[in-house]
């Protein structure tokens, strides 16, 4: 990323203008054009899809030229756990409770106090009850299924997206006594190159306020990829967790033959489970990426291994 590249104010605005009418029209444009402008939009800069280089151009060229079958399953948080078993074993799934097309089909009697669904065919649509007996089911209902019709795919070009069938999964709710854990489950986010495991982030506290990301090797040392890093005290870590080995194994199987997978773990009472596998973290959109890691993590990922 290079800062002549940098848009002004005055060129950020309008491309601002631009965009609001793109997506109103989106369904009139190439996928590449839209990303271009849409690129510009979220980062500030120009892409270079000629040439990409940095961790979030190369992710907006996988998105036009990476098109495999197989991304589909992978990305359907439902057909996704079938691939899973047969890749790693049934014992890394969350159990699954339940499937819908339509959320009026869901019988809440016949769920338990603490349950998860998801939307199979987005990102965002979640909803964790802790306890049924203060969840609105009307407002719940009406909130997956305008979920159910957004089209995750015209928005972002993530074109895995783009034929998943939309369903609604009820899984088990899964909870660790850990202090780490103390305010939710922690996300084990592997970035992945082809069966590499370059390294893990670890976003703890999340949903409140401050959720926060720190990246570390297989080693559990402290990386400086983004200002969590940089700004922590010396000496801070987290507490390493007892599967974090077998962890980035699981990884590594997952994404053997993709140039770059996020795959995201849970570890849970020192047993691995599978939460999602995610091919463009922030949508390749991350404004907030160091200059330093955006680089970094570009010349990771070889495109030459993309069959065009």
């Amino acid at each position: 990323m290079k800062k002549e590249d940098k848009l002004s104010c005055i060129s950020r605005i309008w491309i601002a203008i631009k965009m609001l009418f793109i997506s109103l029209f989106r369904k009139r444009f190439s996928d590449e054009f839209y990303l271009k402008i849409q690129y510009q939009h979220k980062t500030g800069y120009r892409i270079n899809l000629e040439n990409p280089q940095t961790f979030n151009e190369k992710l907006q060229w996988l998105k036009l030229h990476y098109r495999e079958d197989k991304l589909t399953t992978m990305v359907d948080k439902y057909a996704v756990k079938e691939y899973i078993a047969e890749k790693i074993g049934e014992k890394y799934l969350i159990p699954t409770i339940g499937v819908w097309e339509n959320a009026e089909d869901i019988d809440f009697s016949k769920l338990p106090d603490r349950f998860v669904l998801k939307c199979t065919h987005d990102s965002g649509g979640l909803v964790v009850c802790n306890d049924k007996s203060q969840l609105n089911y009307t407002k719940t209902k009406k909130w997956l299924n305008r979920r159910l019709k957004r089209n995750f795919y015209e928005y972002k070009k993530e074109w895995p997206y783009k034929n998943v069938k939309a369903r609604i999964i009820a899984e088990e709710f899964m909870e660790d006594d850990s202090v780490i854990n103390a305010n939710g489950l922690t996300d084990y986010k592997f970035f992945c190159f082809n069966g590499v495991v370059d390294c893990v982030m670890a976003c703890i506290d999340r949903g409140i306020n401050d959720t926060k990301f720190y990246f570390f090797d297989e080693n559990w040392n402290l990386l400086k990829l983004n200002k969590r890093g940089i700004e922590a005290p010396a000496g801070f870590t987290l507490p390493k967790p007892g599967c974090i080995k077998e962890m980035f194994e699981i990884a590594s199987v997952l994404s053997k033959g993709i140039p770059f997978a996020r795959v995201d773990l849970y570890c849970i009472k020192e047993q691995p489970y599978f939460g999602e596998i995610t091919f463009y973290p922030k949508s390749g959109y991350d404004a907030n990426l160091l200059e330093e890691t955006d680089n970094y993590l570009g010349e990771k990922i070889d495109l030459s291994i993309v069959k065009m």
